[in-house]
């Protein structure tokens, strides 16, 4: 079975895209624990400061450790990006005591200030 070079091609690209459509290559998706955690990092008051933050991570009793350690890289992320440090300060944080985090529907939202 002879192939044209346009149909090589096309293989080729369909086979190097399926990696990254699937988050292999994606560094957003990293996991803890064994657990990639959907999250989502914002400002408190982007009006006021973005040094004040919530991240919020999904499904995180799937592993309260992972969802701890997925906070701690998105507040860091967060802080790098928008101050250039990732000196925090956590209200609610990774080493906040297990009894004093708050899960809703599965979810901890972990508050912190970017301390540049």
């Amino acid at each position: 079975m002879k192939m044209s070079v346009k149909t090589v091609v096309v293989l080729i690209a369909a086979a190097l895209t399926v990696p990254v459509a699937c988050g292999r290559d994606n560094p957003n998706l990293v996991p803890f624990d064994g657990v990639v955690f959907k999250s989502k990092t914002k400002a408190v008051d982007k009006k006021v400061s973005r040094a004040d933050f919530t991240s919020t991570i999904y499904k995180a009793t799937q592993s309260l450790d992972g969802a701890r350690e997925a906070a701690r890289y998105q507040g860091t992320i967060y802080c790098v990006t928008n101050y250039g440090t990732s000196d925090i300060a956590w209200t609610i944080g990774p080493d906040t005591e297990a009894g004093r985090l708050a899960i809703v529907d599965n979810n901890i939202t972990f508050r912190g200030k970017c301390d540049p």
